[in-house]
């Protein structure tokens, strides 16, 4: 990418948000901007860093053996009826809704109806499952309070995944399988993912974990054994059988060593059992030759969430503690580089233009006019890219600088090397 193409100027940065900071800086920059409440548009270097995120995730589902698809966002309130979850999410006013002359129709917060429908035709026998399908894909929620800029918007990108099984062996099988595939993703993000035993609240079904990484800006409070990697929502406490339920589920009989600690959720997964096909009448056909509802787990990861969530947590600080940008870590940073050129010498510019085009879709070429490599150094800590390379008076003709954004490293090195960063 060239910044002088990208409609990037000079970016200012004051009075950052004290919770956000990271978000606060892409919104002052343009690279984030703001619709409306809970409504966002990304510009080039988010929407990489989400589809980078989005490749991850696809790539530990695939490997797991989940199937993907795509299943509708527009709906038709007919759909959400059969399983009697139309009401109760119009009453709570989470429903976004449409009318028109072709009937009611909704913007879907989530799609375990339509995956039922949707495998209906494909799961009519015991010999079709297990089977697991993902798919994603924008939802909608009208929540009542948005919070966090990406954290909790009301259009957000959702990984989203539903398994049928015959029974509730096969469906607790299918679930260890996504489980283990969400603790894979969480590894290859470079962050850490605890699972965490949850209330499972209006979803139904009987077992399920949210994903949480801990974080001082997370807007829950869980109770976690370090020693183990073993935590519990809070919310769980406030079952009235919760020591059964942690014993009989999870094999926890004490939870003395478990210390209080702030965390975001990333994502959830549910054991719903026959919840949805009982409610819907929709099953298969046993080897026995009966009618039975399919056992069914959902699971969810909020992408855009995530976004947000590893912005935060790859803020970096000066000597004094004082923020001062951000640093990707490899794995999804869009841009590996950025390659500073002294614009005024011909020489170091056009050695900077080869390299960029050698390396045009790792790199950022910041070819800006009248711009100071002082302003331009700044604005590079504000884009997030791994690493800095400036072609300047310092460095002989076929070097650079090469400057590790992270750890503040520098050394000279041929431009050569860096086309292996």
């Amino acid at each position: 990418m060239r910044l002088s193409e990208s409609g990037i100027g000079t970016m200012r940065i004051n009075n950052l948000d004290e919770m956000y900071p990271a978000q606060d800086m892409l919104m002052q920059s343009g690279q984030l901007v703001q619709y409306g409440a809970g409504i966002f548009g990304y510009n080039n270097i988010p929407m990489l860093v989400k589809r980078n995120i989005e490749r991850i995730i696809e790539e530990c589902l695939n490997k797991a053996g989940l199937i993907e698809v795509q299943l509708p966002t527009l709906q038709p309130d007919t759909l959400w009826k059969k399983s009697e979850r139309w009401d109760k999410y119009i009453e709570e006013g989470v429903m976004l809704v449409v009318e028109s002359d072709k009937g009611v129709l909704c913007l879907a917060p989530t799609a375990e109806e339509a995956a039922i429908v949707f495998m209906s035709e494909k799961l009519k026998s015991y010999k079709h499952m297990p089977a697991i399908i993902y798919q994603i894909g924008e939802k909608y929620r009208n929540e009542i309070r948005t919070r966090g800029y990406l954290l909790r918007g009301r259009s957000f990108l959702m990984m989203d995944a539903y398994s049928f099984d015959v029974d509730l062996k096969g469906l607790e099988e299918s679930y260890k399988k996504v489980r283990n595939a969400y603790l894979e993703i969480g590894e290859r993000l470079g962050i850490k993912i605890i699972p965490v035993i949850a209330n499972n609240g209006a979803m139904g079904g009987k077992k399920s974990e949210e994903f949480m990484m801990v974080s001082p800006i997370g807007e829950d409070t869980i109770l976690y054994d370090e020693k183990s990697n073993v935590a519990l929502n809070k919310e769980v406490l406030e079952k009235e059988n919760y020591k059964e339920y942690l014993k009989e589920e999870y094999g926890i009989e004490d939870i003395s060593d478990f210390k209080e600690t702030r965390a975001i959720e990333i994502g959830h997964i549910f054991q719903l059992g026959t919840k949805y096909s009982d409610a819907m009448k929709i099953g298969f056909i046993d080897k026995d030759g009966k009618e039975k509802p399919y056992y069914m787990g959902c699971y969810g990861i909020g992408v855009s969430r995530l976004v947000a969530a590893i912005y935060e947590n790859s803020v970096t600080k000066d000597e004094q503690g004082k923020i001062n940008g951000i640093v990707l870590n490899k794995e999804i940073a869009p841009y590996i580089v950025q390659i500073i050129p002294k614009i005024e010498n011909e020489s170091k510019r056009k050695q900077a233009e080869d390299l960029y085009e050698k390396m045009k879709n790792r790199a950022i070429l910041d070819d800006r006019e009248n711009v100071s490599i002082g302003a331009k150094i700044k604005d590079c800590k504000i884009l997030g890219t791994p690493y800095m390379a400036i072609l300047g008076d310092k460095v002989e003709d076929g070097f650079a600088q090469l400057e590790n954004m992270k750890t503040g490293e520098k050394s000279v090195v041929k431009i050569e090397e860096l086309l292996s960063l």
